[in-house]
C-alpha cells in the first residue's frame, strides 16, 4: 500500500520540480545579463569649470567626447570642463577584457558675473607691437606647458589654500577693464598684502618659473595627468623650474607684479587646455 502511495505521487512532485525550474530559467530571461558597471564617477565636477575624478579597472580605456584620457596603474583618472562648455558629454570606458559602458554626463551650467577694473595702465590694456610679440611668444610656451600629461598621481590627492584672504575675484566672470570688454576672468583672485607667503596647493613639479607680461612672476606646477596650477602676480620667486615640491610647501610671495591694480594672488588651474575652477577644488575657508 505504502509502495503505490508512493509510486503514485512521484510524478506529481517530478512534475512541480519541472515547473519550478521551468519558471527560474523564465525568470532569468525577462531579467536579462547582469550589467557589470565599469565607470565610477560622481557628480561633483560636472559643471562649467569643474574638475571630476573617476575610477575603472586598472588597464582600461577612458575617452571624453572621444579624446583619449590618460588613465593611472590604479584605474583613477580626471576629466576636466569649461567655462562654456555644453550641456553634456560622452565618457566611454573600455575594460582590458573588451567589456565597454558609455555613459552620458549632464554638465551643469552657471551664471557670470561683469567684473569692472579701472586704473589699469594704458600698456596693460592695449599693448604696442613689440609688446604684443612678447606676449605671443610666452602664449606659445604656456600652449606647450598645457600639453603636459604626466604620470604624476598628485591630481587625486586634494589641494589646499596657497594663500588666505578676500577674494576679489572669481572665475567665469566676465572682464570690463578700463571701459573695454576683454576676456573673461579664468581664474580666483585672493586680495593679500605684497610679500604673504604662497604654497603649492599640492604637490608637483614646477614646469614654468618666471616673469611674464600680464601674469607678472609666475609659477606653473604639475600635479599629473594633465592637471596644472598657477600662482600669479608674485613678487619673490622661491622656487626653480624643474624643482619637486610637497602639497602645502612654501613657494613664494605674493606681489602686484602684471597687469593688476593692487597685491593679490591669481590662482588658476588648468586640465590640459581646459581651464578650470580652482575654487570647488578647495576646502572651505575657515
Amino acid at each position: 500500500m505504502r509502495r503505490r502511495l508512493f509510486l503514485a505521487a512521484a510524478p506529481a512532485l517530478l512534475l512541480a520540480g519541472c515547473e519550478g525550474a521551468e519558471a527560474q530559467r523564465s525568470e532569468a530571461r525577462t531579467a536579462g545579463p547582469t550589467v557589470s558597471r565599469l565607470l565610477s564617477l560622481g557628480d561633483d565636477g560636472l559643471t562649467q569649470g569643474g574638475m571630476a575624478l573617476g575610477k575603472v579597472p586598472p588597464g582600461s580605456r577612458v575617452t571624453l567626447d572621444g579624446r583619449a584620457v590618460s588613465v593611472a596603474p590604479d584605474g583613477q583618472f580626471v576629466i576636466g570642463f569649461g567655462r562654456d562648455a555644453g550641456p553634456s558629454a560622452r565618457l566611454v570606458a573600455i575594460a582590458p577584457d573588451g567589456r565597454q559602458e558609455s555613459r552620458e554626463l549632464a554638465i551643469r551650467t552657471r551664471d557670470w558675473d561683469i567684473q569692472r577694473l579701472t586704473g589699469l595702465p594704458p600698456a596693460m590694456v592695449s599693448p604696442n607691437p613689440q609688446q604684443l610679440a612678447r606676449i605671443k611668444a610666452e602664449r606659445e610656451r604656456i600652449a606647450v606647458v598645457r600639453k603636459i600629461d604626466s604620470a604624476l598621481p598628485h591630481f587625486a590627492e586634494g589641494f589646499v589654500w596657497p594663500a588666505r584672504g578676500r577674494i576679489s575675484g572669481v572665475y567665469g566672470s566676465q572682464r570690463i577693464l578700463n571701459g573695454e570688454a576683454r576676456a573673461p576672468h579664468l581664474g580666483l583672485d585672493i586680495a593679500v598684502p605684497t610679500g604673504t607667503p604662497c604654497h603649492a596647493m599640492g604637490a608637483g613639479r614646477v614646469v614654468l618659473a618666471e616673469d611674464l607680461y600680464f601674469t607678472g612672476n609666475t609659477i606653473l606646477l604639475d600635479h599629473g595627468h594633465g592637471v596644472v596650477s598657477l600662482y600669479a602676480h608674485l613678487s619673490v620667486l622661491e622656487v626653480a623650474n624643474g624643482a619637486t615640491v610637497g602639497r602645502g610647501q612654501r613657494i613664494a610671495q605674493t606681489g602686484a607684479t602684471g597687469r593688476v591694480t593692487g597685491p593679490h594672488l591669481h590662482l588658476g588651474m588648468n586640465w590640459l587646455a581646459t581651464a578650470l575652477d580652482p575654487q570647488p577644488l578647495l576646502p572651505p575657508q575657515g
